[in-house]
């Protein structure tokens, strides 16, 4: 199955459980012996395997052990700032973003001498 937006988050961790599983295989290892290698209980690998939900440090010690850690970075690249965006900031990186103001419409106003 091919992971795409639409899916749901269920449905996702499902697939990437899937697919752990399936690279464990292939490297000839049993879920106990990824558990050990990882630091974690054979439950929580079979867990993870099946679609359960987990904490993400509890992924990437799995992911190291599969030897896939290193394939996070083009799961999230790194970026830096846009060359507009150093114009004006006048070389500083964004801290935060600033949400646009919109004039906020109200049809209850009225003038203060109407009544």
């Amino acid at each position: 199955m091919k992971i795409e937006s639409q899916l749901t988050p269920e449905a996702v961790v499902q697939e990437l459980g899937r697919r752990l599983a399936r690279r464990r295989l292939d490297l000839g290892m049993t879920q106990a012996n990824a558990a050990e290698q990882a630091g974690l209980g054979k439950r929580t690998v079979e867990r993870i395997e099946a679609g359960g939900d987990t904490q993400l440090s509890t992924i990437i010690r799995l992911l190291r052990v599969l030897e896939l850690v290193a394939d996070l970075d083009r799961l999230v690249p790194e970026t830096g700032p846009r060359p507009m965006d150093l114009l004006k900031l006048k070389g500083r990186e964004r801290k935060r973003v600033v949400p646009k103001r919109t004039a906020k419409r109200r049809d209850d106003w009225q003038w203060g001498d109407k009544e």
